[in-house]
């Protein structure tokens, strides 16, 4: 049976506006269905402002400037042992809203695709080179598609 634990945090200035929970572990849910469909996955997500996020990528990524999600995941010390625990993401309210607010994006679509591309990230696929941005994307086009929202890198378009 698929099953997804989400631990939602919230350590952001206030909750009103914020997608419900359900909505968190149905976009979780479309990036890990993609590829099994059998599953128990564990995931946290703190929903924070700019200033807790901006520490984390100093001191986790060495980028002295605020993001929009990092994504923190588990490695089990036990190779054997298949732990359902994915990982955290770490996801900045203030910067998802800007952005959907600067792309012309609806909040909703955006807020989908950034958990989406956290959960890719938990799942082991990055952006670094070309080739990795090109497949990356690929997936969180295939997944935003499954869920019923507009490709996320169109340019300036109102969805």
């Amino acid at each position: 049976m698929s099953k997804v634990i989400l631990n939602l945090q919230l350590a952001c200035d206030k909750a009103n506006g914020l997608p419900e929970k359900i909505d968190f572990i149905r976009w979780l849910q479309g990036a890990l269905l993609l590829f099994r469909d059998d599953y128990e996955s564990e995931v946290t997500i703190r929903l924070v402002n700019k200033k807790e996020i901006h520490k984390l990528n100093i001191t986790y990524c060495g980028k002295n400037r605020p993001t929009n999600v990092l994504s923190f995941k588990f490695e089990s010390p036990l190779k054997e042992i298949n732990f359902p625990f994915l990982g955290d993401l770490v996801i900045c309210r203030q910067i998802v809203e800007s952005e959907a607010q600067k792309q012309k994006k609806k909040i909703k679509a955006h807020w989908a695709h950034i958990v989406i591309h956290g959960s890719l990230h938990l799942l082991g696929y990055n952006h670094l080179l070309e080739k990795e941005a090109i497949v990356m994307e690929s997936l969180e086009k295939k997944i935003m598609q499954k869920l019923g929202y507009p490709d996320p890198y169109l340019k300036d378009k109102n969805f």
